[in-house]
Order: structure tokens, then C-alpha cells, then sequence
């Protein structure tokens, strides 16, 4: 895929994963153009501090607008060949709070962002999933499922020849809005350090890595597919005694709509993915648009399931430690 000749759209791009996406785009891959459509005057306004779009070499290109608005991504999408669909509310109790506000956000929206790729022939389309989508108990989650059921099948709406819909799906992000690290470090200065369960694992991954997942699974694309990356799973606890060793650490309870562990793939998901050396790809079920068979994956076993509490791979404390004081540094 040769990315200078492609026009690229982040739908969210002021967010965490948008300014990561673009810093490596900008540094690495020279797109044709990229337009950062966000609802957040303020952050575009300090992204143009680093990209100016007035610059004649700069290809950025920033857009007001809201996936609620059809019309606004409809006029952003012109001559778009990239869809990176990364717009959501995820504050869970935000969403708890205004269900019908996280519905029009992150179900409606993505429908928006499938009817406007279709219709202005966008090439591929992806959107950024969570972990919370499996087996979801809050409306966050429930509403990211949707999200990804209808990226999936937006296939079916584009037909042989339109633009192909696929999804990824991984974990929590270090460091990104909303993350525990910096609630940590926050707590650290005040001595007490508040975990809502002693037992509770996360899966784990850093904003790059998940940017150069997102990238790969864009490239390696078929139409359809759910790609979920290998990454490792840490104890909360844990993160709490690396970040604040010498803190008193206190229990508060499991909110509500929160999971004791995190699941990437349901047993049921199971039956129909592939396993790589760096990722499982979970396959469309009812693939009627036509798709090409992935080659070289294994099967999953009967009654696998991708949970974070019996993952293969656990973070360390010394790698706890380091990716902590890689994200302070980057705070300062």
C-alpha cells in the first residue's frame, strides 16, 4: 500500500489515538492528505501548533464536525480513500449517565461514518474497538458491540465493489484520556493509592503499538474481520505497588459496569477466528459481499477464550516500571 497516494479521514483525530496516528503518519508514511475531524475546536487548535495546515508542504487538513452529522462528514469525505473511525464517548459512567447521548455518539456515528464511506467511495474503512465490546455489562460496551456489528456488516451494504469495513479490538491504553496511570500518579501525591479490586487484571497496551496495529490491520485488510492483537495482561494492583510503592493502597469496590476481568474473544467468537504469530483475526460469519480466505492461520482449540486473568503473557514489574516512567516523561 503505497500511502502517499492516499487521502486518509480520523474521525476523533484530536484524541489520544488521532495525535499518536498522526505523529506517525506524519513522520513515517507521508500521506497524500489527512484530515483530522473532530468536535473540539481547542485541540485542533493546539495540534495546529505542531501541524500547520496553513504551511503549503503540511497535507493536514482540520475539519469541525460530529459523526452525529451526516451532512458535515459527508462534505469531510470527499475524495477520502481511508476511513479511521476512532470517534466514541468511552467514559463509562459519562455513558451510564446519557445513554441516549452514547447511542447517538458510537451507534449512530458509525452508521454515519458507513453511509458517507459508501457514498463518497472510500476504499477501506476501520473502526477502533475495545475489549468492552465483549460480553459487554455496560452501556459503553453495548454500544461499541453495535458499532462493530454494523462495521461488519456494512459490508453487505457496499457490495462487491464498494468500500470494505473491518473493525480492531484490543485493550486498555496506556496512558490515554481517561487511563489509571495518571489517576495514579495524581493519587501517588497525596499518599493513597485507590484500587476498586485487589484481583482485577487489565490487558495492557501502549498508544503506539495500538496505532501500528490499526495501521497493519489496514493494510492486511479483507472486508469484514475483527482484529484483535497479542498483548499482555497486568494486575491492577500491580500497576498501583510500581507507580506508588511506598503508599498505602485501598480497596473501594468494583464500580458499576465494571468487569473484575476483560475478555478480547468470547468463546462463541472463538469458533470462527485464526490465530498469527501477532494477532488473532476473528472472520465474518454471513460473508455474502465475497471475501478472500486468510491463509496460514491455526484454529482455535474447543472453549478458547482471550481473557486478561489467564493470558500467557504478564507484564513484569521491571516493564511496568519502565513503560510508567516512558509516559512521565512524556508528561512533563
Amino acid at each position: 500500500m503505497d500511502w502517499t497516494k492516499l487521502n486518509i479521514l480520523v474521525t476523533g483525530g484530536t484524541g489520544s489515538f488521532g495525535r499518536k496516528f498522526t505523529e506517525i503518519m506524519m513522520k513515517e508514511y507521508h500521506p497524500k492528505k489527512l484530515i483530522i475531524f473532530s468536535r473540539d475546536e481547542l485541540k485542533q487548535h493546539e495540534m495546529r501548533q505542531t501541524y500547520d495546515d496553513l504551511q503549503p508542504d503540511t497535507p493536514i487538513r482540520y475539519f469541525i464536525g460530529d459523526v452525529r452529522d451526516k451532512d458535515r462528514l459527508l462534505r469531510a469525505m470527499q475524495g477520502v480513500d481511508i476511513v479511521i473511525h476512532a470517534a466514541a464517548l468511552k467514559q463509562v459512567p459519562a455513558c451510564e449517565y446519557n445513554p441516549f447521548e452514547a447511542i447517538q455518539t458510537n451507534i449512530i456515528g458509525a452508521k454515519n461514518v458507513i453511509d458517507t464511506a459508501i457514498d463518497c467511495g472510500a476504499k477501506e474503512a476501520i473502526m477502533v474497538s475495545t475489549d468492552k465490546a465483549v460480553n459487554p455489562i455496560n452501556l459503553y460496551g453495548a454500544t461499541k458491540l453495535c458499532a462493530e456489528k454494523i462495521f461488519v456488516q456494512g459490508n453487505s451494504y457496499s457490495g462487491a465493489e464498494g468500500p470494505r469495513f473491518s473493525c480492531s479490538r484490543y485493550g486498555n491504553v496506556i496512558g490515554s484520556r481517561g487511563s489509571v496511570i495518571p489517576l495514579f500518579l495524581k493519587q501517588r501525591q497525596n499518599g493513597v493509592i485507590t484500587i476498586t479490586d485487589e484481583h482485577m487484571t487489565r490487558f495492557w497496551i501502549t498508544l503506539e503499538h495500538g496505532v501500528r496495529f490499526v495501521i497493519r490491520c489496514i493494510e492486511m485488510m479483507h472486508g469484514g474481520e475483527v482484529f484483535v492483537p497479542k498483548i499482555p495482561s497486568m494486575r491492577v494492583a500491580d500497576l498501583a505497588k510500581a507507580i506508588a510503592p511506598d503508599c498505602e493502597i485501598r480497596i473501594v469496590g468494583i464500580r458499576p459496569g465494571e468487569k473484575l476481568h476483560e475478555s478480547l474473544i468470547s468463546e462463541d467468537e472463538a469458533r470462527h477466528a485464526l490465530e498469527f504469530h501477532e494477532m488473532f483475526i476473528i472472520e465474518p460469519v454471513h460473508a455474502w459481499w465475497g471475501v478472500d480466505n486468510w491463509e496460514g492461520g491455526r484454529r482455535l482449540p474447543m472453549g478458547f477464550k482471550y481473557v486478561s486473568d489467564e493470558n500467557d503473557h504478564w507484564l513484569t514489574e521491571e516493564e511496568l516500571r519502565g513503560m510508567i516512567k516512558n509516559l512521565e516523561e512524556g508528561l512533563e
